[in-house]
């Protein structure tokens, strides 16, 4: 499936984007909302993959993003995934992509059950969902 298109309705007075909704299948996932670029990078539409994999390590987690077709979510991306749709999460932890800065050996992951994000040793047990970002 092709990424969204902002196509303006015809109007003199309003101009509305149309947008997939929020939970709706989109693009081989469900459609979680829309991702602020960090940077000179662009925002980006965020697809939440439908595969799920429990109880593995963080370097198992990012292999199974990639053979999915995806990415583990950033944190960023976790916080909106917990906003916009924790009915697809078990009430656990889930592995994000990011490295903890000080220290090599943990990386950040997000509570499903709280929201809470915070960090854990790689070789810890964990969840793991993978994510599609489509540009703007």
């Amino acid at each position: 499936m092709n990424a969204p298109t902002a196509q303006p309705e015809a109007s003199s007075t309003n101009t509305t984007l149309q947008f997939p909704k929020i939970g709706s299948a989109f693009d081989g996932g469900t459609y979680a909302g829309l991702i602020r670029g960090v940077g000179d990078q662009p925002d980006q539409h965020l697809v939440l993959l439908a595969d799920e994999a429990d109880s593995i390590n963080w370097n198992a987690a990012l292999e199974f993003a990639a053979a999915a077709g995806g990415e583990l979510p950033t944190r960023r991306e976790q916080a909106l995934l917990f906003a916009n749709l924790p009915e697809h999460f078990k009430r656990d932890w889930y592995w994000s992509c990011e490295q903890h800065a000080g220290y090599a050996d943990y990386a950040w992951y997000q509570g499903f059950g709280n929201g809470y994000q915070s960090t854990g040793h790689k070789s810890a047990a964990g969840r793991a969902r993978a994510v599609r970002r489509l540009p703007i």
